[in-house]
């Protein structure tokens, strides 16, 4: 077994003691999992313990020299895994990646092979449509697809191609059932700054009330989201880019480098010289070994740090599930509590990532969550330096890569050390209570709308929400329950077009909240929403009972989340049943009578919304 770098400073006493029962709770899955994984490890050489025919149908497409490579010279072949297209911003960059891999491993008398592409959706197309039920989905559907391309089981190592909100996990998700081979993730970068995106907030909310049309709205829109490139928000894209280099699996720094340009081409350069380095070197670091309860507990802590994503509350469940370990959200609580925050990044500030990124980005984060004790440093990367490693950002010395030390924070607003954090604790607070147990995304919410006690208004769409927004019935302090949105119901789409009413219903002085069993994700905002309650309404889930005009507390500070009714009554009272019509209806059209199957196996979003088990 390989032996991870020493750790320099003391570990906070909370975060060994999550980590301590994490790999306590993990024992019997995590043995199985590193039993299987060396089963495979021990096998022969892909290429040589194939039957011939096998193989002859695996290089058949390959030019005569790396098919000479494969065959003779007994080369390392590795695996290309791709997200691209170029619906997705994000994605359109990985277009000439291939290529450039197979350029370069060329040049190391290895091979490659792109084994196989896997779908890719954007939620920022699909918000408050229909498609937007596929989403969650998706990514079983990518992680899937992964165990499809490499199950030709030909590969010595992987390079996995993706950067948005469910490729990521499901990428990660499918490579860990693979977990014998090195692998090494590649992204793309941010598009350059557009409109902020506090204007383009302010923008919607306008539109929200009529004071903006169509025309207005789409030229901000476009302002936006407006190149190649990651959206330039701390959303879920983003958060995953960051909990990835928390964990050891890129190339050092490369999350936040914009697309094209030399630095950029060398450092997809530089991920194929990885993964060969790793294979060549002997170095027994397959990615079931680099994720294990530490480097787990570390995307934890760097999600806690920077008020990243909520979705990971159910992505890295399933992440952490498919390498044999166990983690829940009373974790992710408790991590919560004693993790400064150190970053403001839109929605949590006004910078974009490309701001973040300019005042130190990952490598000051990381480098400080290290050096505070709340990172493991005994941890093994995909770089023989360790974790130590993404504290330094790359930069190119003519055409030779480097690494320099993130140095201090350039922008105190933005990116602040330690020793004086934005706050003492996380951005993300566990809430439970008599109406189930939820998340809530504070970091962005002002602080006098950490409490909000209100009269409930319940939906059974987000479309009925607008409605009534547009009625003027909710011109008043009124904390709004959407219901029958979680993984059963209808594959727990995204909200998002709820918080521009919501945010115009704040401004205007009211007391406003949401509380629902779907999603809000990375880009939570100023308004106080209560998500992923579980149980969900359509599984039997308390959000079932509520009427319009029970009393509900949500409470960011204790952590409640309650109707305030008598446990006699609130036990007497019976559920609701989802609407027959609407659950037809949430089944039919946009491809989601193929995702039957899946809803009715889905786990709750505290289970990671698995739909496999």
């Amino acid at each position: 077994m390989p032996v991870p770098p020493k750790s320099h400073h003391a570990i906070h006493p909370v975060v060994a003691s999550v980590t301590a029962r994490i790999i306590e709770r993990s024992k019997p899955s995590r043995d199985a999992y590193l039993a299987q994984l060396h089963s495979a490890t021990t096998r022969a050489r892909s290429a040589d313990r194939m039957g011939c025919a096998n193989l002859a149908h695996a290089v058949a497409g390959m030019p005569l020299d790396d098919r000479f490579k494969v065959v003779t010279e007994r080369a390392p072949n590795i695996a290309i895994v791709t997200a691209y297209n170029d619906m997705l911003s994000a994605h359109t960059p990985l277009q000439t990646y291939p290529d450039l891999i197979k350029s370069e491993v060329r040049k190391l008398g290895a091979t490659a092979q792109v084994a196989g592409g896997v779908p890719a959706m954007c939620d920022g197309v699909t918000q408050g449509t229909s498609g937007m039920e596929l989403s969650l989905f998706s990514r079983d559907v990518i992680a899937m697809a992964t165990a499809v391309s490499l199950s030709h089981d030909m590969f010595d190592g992987a390079l996995m191609l993706g950067v948005c909100d469910k490729i990521v996990p499901g990428l990660l998700i499918g490579a860990l059932h693979f977990g014998h081979l090195p692998t090494v993730f590649v992204p793309a970068g941010p598009m350059p700054s557009g409109l902020p995106n506090k204007e383009k907030a302010r923008v919607r909310e306008l539109a929200a009330q009529g004071l903006v049309g169509r025309e207005g709205l789409l030229d901000a829109e476009l302002k936006s989201y407006h190149s190649p490139g990651t959206c330039t928000f701390y959303g879920t894209a983003n958060s995953n880019q960051l909990l990835l280099e928390a964990m050891g699996l890129h190339v050092p720094g490369t999350a936040f480098v914009a697309p094209g340009g030399a630095l950029r081409d060398e450092l997809t350069r530089e991920s194929a010289r990885t993964v060969l380095g790793i294979i060549k070197a002997k170095r027994f670091a397959p990615i079931g070994l680099v994720v294990d309860e530490k480097a787990i507990v570390n995307a934890m802590v760097a999600l806690m740090a920077t008020g990243g994503s909520t979705n990971h509350l159910i992505h890295w469940v399933a992440v952490a599930h498919s390498a044999g370990i166990v983690i829940d959200w009373n974790d992710f609580s408790d991590l919560s509590d004693v993790v400064p925050t150190l970053a403001h990044v839109y929605p949590n500030g006004s910078a974009d990532v490309n701001q973040f990124q300019a005042a130190g980005g990952t490598g000051l984060i990381i480098r400080e969550l290290l050096d505070g004790g709340f990172m493991h440093e005994d941890v093994l990367t995909v770089r023989e330096g360790g974790i130590r490693e993404y504290t330094r950002e790359p930069a190119l010395a003519g055409d030779a890569l480097t690494w320099l030390d993130a140095g201090d924070s350039k922008d105190q607003s933005i990116v602040r050390h330690v020793s004086a954090p934005f706050s003492a604790t996380g951005g993300l607070k566990l809430l439970q209570g008599n109406l189930g147990r939820s998340v809530i995304k504070v970091s962005a919410v002002p602080d006098d709308r950490h409490v909000i006690e209100a009269p409930a208004r319940v939906f059974d769409s987000q479309e009925g929400l607008h409605a009534a927004f547009n009625a003027g019935e909710l011109d008043r302090d009124v904390i709004c329950v959407v219901r029958w949105q979680g993984p059963q119901a209808n594959g727990m789409p995204e909200l998002h077009k709820l918080t521009p009413p919501l945010a115009v219903l704040q401004g205007k002085g009211y007391r406003v909240a949401l509380v629902t069993d779907g999603r809000m994700s990375g880009a939570s905002g100023k308004v106080p929403a209560a998500i992923h309650v579980s149980p969900e309404a359509a599984a039997g889930g308390p959000l079932a009972k509520v009427r319009d005009g029970d009393m509900i507390r949500l409470d960011a500070l204790t952590g409640d989340l309650q109707i305030l009714l008598s446990e006699t009554e609130w036990a007497a009272r019976p559920l609701d049943v989802m609407p027959p019509a609407l659950r037809q209806a949430n089944g039919i059209g946009m491809g989601r009578e193929l995702f039957t199957g899946m809803r009715h196996h889905a786990l709750a979003a505290e289970q990671g919304a698995l739909s496999w088990m």
